[in-house]
């Protein structure tokens, strides 16, 4: 059994895409980022980033205590290893999810999550900052465009590089991106879409999701922390 610690974000969404995809059990502990359950001591106690998601293998293949792991990217790989699922088994295979799982986890997620908080998030508009991340994100479309031209998926097959990108590619209006812009990206995006684990995975975050999610109290709590602020947590 696989213990979930969860929200209904693109890194929370990689994770249940996995677990539905390979057919896992697995539960959801629902941490409310937005009230401050990333800041819990539980929590940090395997997540000491306090960031979402993170899981906790009750039954890992060595036999020992549960085992904690923290970062989306290095859940994915441990959950394919665990499961021998959506990773290549050979070299070379394994050699380009591994590449593109850290593109994502290096410069598709904070480049787009820069996106989002200075376009929607920060208290005043600064248009260099604004334009300067829109700018790097379509860039990025750009790079991931090029590698699907004549494939159907980032690798040979179906991966966790693909379960990666595609929660950051979801929001792209709000990152001001136009797919249309991007043909062979938007193929991929509809073909994953349409797969029946997506499709439950978004099912079951939208069943967590609170309307706003940032509200000018979640802000404080959501921004701008500081190594002080987990002290007395």
């Amino acid at each position: 059994m696989i213990e979930l610690h969860f929200w209904p974000t693109p890194n929370g969404h990689k994770i249940t895409m996995f677990l539905e995809e390979a057919g896992l059990d697995y539960e959801i502990h629902p941490v409310n980022i937005s009230v401050g359950d990333q800041f819990k001591s539980d929590f940090l106690s395997f997540s000491p980033n306090n960031r979402i998601p993170a899981i906790v293998d009750r039954d890992p293949a060595d036999g020992g205590q549960p085992l904690g792991l923290f970062e989306s990217g290095a859940i994915l790989l441990y959950l394919a290893e665990k499961s021998g699922k959506l990773r290549p088994s050979d070299i070379r295979g394994r050699k380009t999810v591994l590449e593109w799982l850290f593109w994502q986890v290096g410069g598709l997620g904070p480049m787009a999550g820069q996106n989002h908080h200075f376009s929607q998030y920060a208290p005043e508009k600064i248009p260099y900052a604004i334009e300067r991340y829109v700018k790097e994100t379509n860039r990025l479309y750009g790079v991931l465009n090029r590698r699907l031209e004549g494939r159907d998926y980032i690798a040979e097959e179906y991966s966790i590089a693909d379960i990666a990108c595609y929660p950051w590619i979801v929001p792209h209006e709000r990152q001001g991106q136009k797919l249309e812009d991007f043909s062979h990206l938007k193929a991929w995006f509809d073909r994953i879409a349409a797969r029946p684990a997506t499709q439950k995975a978004y099912k079951i975050g939208e069943t967590y999701r609170t309307n706003p999610t940032v509200t000018p109290q979640s802000a404080k709590i959501l921004f701008g922390q500081t190594a002080n602020s987990l002290q007395g947590r």
